[in-house]
């Protein structure tokens, strides 16, 4: 039954993108009970993880004029893939927290909100936030000062900010809210065609990506996840950062896996001039920066289709492209406090102690599963544009959001209480790793960072794709943000 569900959910969002060949699939594992929820994150993970091996399996088979290789998808392998950076070690040692101090959920006078201020530019909304309550940068005093505060007020002033911020609502005070309505109705991925161009012509290969040039301005989590996978099935992705935004080592080398990166300041006009021959070259330009940053320099999607017909842009946003939220600022942990999530997984927990399920009741859950699915939801339409661009022709534009996939995520129902919270825990961060993760780990050579010891390693979770016959993943991360020269293989 579970299985059936997954495979329906797989269904839904192949047809909605256009596809009809499904290529053989084999998904083992309950997801149901992969982690302790009781949302269906398994269900969305495993899901999410197979439509991009189906399409990469789909493409694979076309380029090379024969079948397209079975897929295989293990439920616990994807949510594990799903929590991420706390697994992999460097030369042994475990990564720091990232967590910044005055990030997370606070009490106001009427409710909650959640602040956050990890992550790129942490400094300036950590000011922000500090600016806009007039207190010392201690969790004590931000607690202080939102105990007198409109939960909803606090969250208009810091949005008008431009600050990271998220009152907690209800599912039903979620569903009054206008950028609910502006989201209903709308897959969680979609792809609208943007110009006419001629049939995409690729030959043969030995991984389904390969030949492939993606071009990523992306930072903090699913943007990079989404290039990781591209990379992962061969593509020669190139991550552009700037050098005038703050790195997080922590998480940037997760992410990096396979890839180039390198950095280019586009307020310098000579480094736009590289970024706008960089995009003339590319057949993907993948961008989660917030709506029409970059499009402001000439790099929207109807400006990359004139400059590279047959392009295709993955955009990323947190809320979606109508109403009033399409251009706030959005972190996972703040998606969910806002749509209602935290408070549902909350007093469905405190059901399955047989507590009383009141407001009170608050729980995030357990792995960034918006972050992670958006990701794969992005490099599944990536590739599935791909594929609908050497069939039909055409330059495709990718929508994903975080709100979208929690739209997804909460359509998909919850488990009963009492039965959820039985899930298999996620194991413990150790050095060496944990034995269940053994078997699940790869290595990787870390490129430009050497130690006095010598050559340094990276060890983490591989990809939880498999493709009959074919080798997913990379051998080589980039030890920094400025790794590489700005230029295509």
């Amino acid at each position: 039954m579970t299985s059936n569900s997954v495979l329906n959910s797989i269904k839904n969002l192949w047809t909605r993108v256009g596809l009809e060949e499904t290529p053989n699939l084999v998904l083992k594992g309950n997801p149901d009970s992969v982690v302790p929820s009781s949302f269906k994150v398994g269900h969305l993970a495993q899901a999410s993880v197979a439509l991009s091996g189906l399409a990469a399996s789909l493409i694979h088979g076309d380029r090379n004029g024969g079948n397209a290789p079975t897929v295989e998808i293990d439920a616990r392998h994807a949510i594990l893939t799903f929590v991420g950076e706390p697994y992999y070690l460097i030369d042994g040692r475990l990564p720091k927290d990232v967590w910044d101090d005055l990030a997370g959920l606070y009490r106001t006078k009427d409710g909650h909100v959640r602040i956050h201020t990890n992550f790129p530019q942490s400094s300036s909304h950590r000011a922000g936030i500090l600016n806009i309550l007039q207190c010392a940068p201690t969790r004590s005093a931000v607690a202080e000062q939102l105990r007198f505060r409109n939960s909803l007020e606090f969250e208009d002033e810091a949005t008008a900010a431009g600050m990271c911020v998220a009152a907690l609502r209800s599912f039903a005070e979620w569903d009054k809210h206008p950028q609910s309505h502006a989201l209903r109705g709308n897959p969680p991925i979609q792809l609208v065609k943007i110009a006419d161009s001629p049939p995409r012509a690729l030959s043969g290969s030995l991984r389904p990506l390969e030949g492939i040039n993606v071009l990523e301005l992306t930072r903090v989590l699913a943007g990079p996840a989404a290039g990781r996978t591209l990379a992962d099935l061969g593509a020669d992705v190139l991550w552009v950062t700037s050098p005038k935004l703050p790195s997080l080592p922590v998480v940037d080398i997760d992410t990096s896996r396979g890839k180039r990166a390198t950095q280019l300041d586009l307020t310098r006009p000579e480094d736009a001039d590289k970024l706008r021959d960089l995009a003339s070259g590319a057949d993907v330009f993948l961008q989660s920066y917030r709506p029409n940053s970059l499009g402001h320099r000439g790099f929207s999607p109807e400006e990359l289709a004139r400059l590279r017909p047959g392009i295709i842009v993955a955009n990323l946003r947190g809320y979606g492209w109508e109403g009033p939220w399409q251009e706030k600022r959005a972190f996972d942990s703040l998606v969910q406090a806002a749509t209602g999530l935290n408070l549902a997984e909350g007093q469905a927990r405190a059901k399955s102690r047989n507590d009383d399920p009141s407001p009170k009741n608050i729980e995030a859950l357990p792995v960034q599963c918006l972050d992670h699915g958006a990701g794969q939801l992005l490099a599944f339409g990536i590739i599935a544009a791909l594929y609908r661009s050497m069939k039909e022709g055409g330059s495709w534009e990718v929508r994903v959001s975080l709100a979208g996939v929690g739209e997804w995520l909460r359509q998909l129902g919850q488990l009963d209480p009492m039965e959820a919270f039985k899930g298999n825990a996620l194991p413990p961060r150790s050095s060496p790793v944990d034995e269940e993760l053994r078997p699940l780990m790869q290595e990787w050579n870390i490129r430009g960072m050497n130690s006095f010891r010598g050559p340094m390693t990276l060890k983490a979770l591989s990809s939880p794709i498999s493709l009959e016959g074919i080798s997913v993943g990379s051998s080589e991360v980039p030890g920094t943000l400025s790794s590489d020269s700005p230029t295509w293989i």
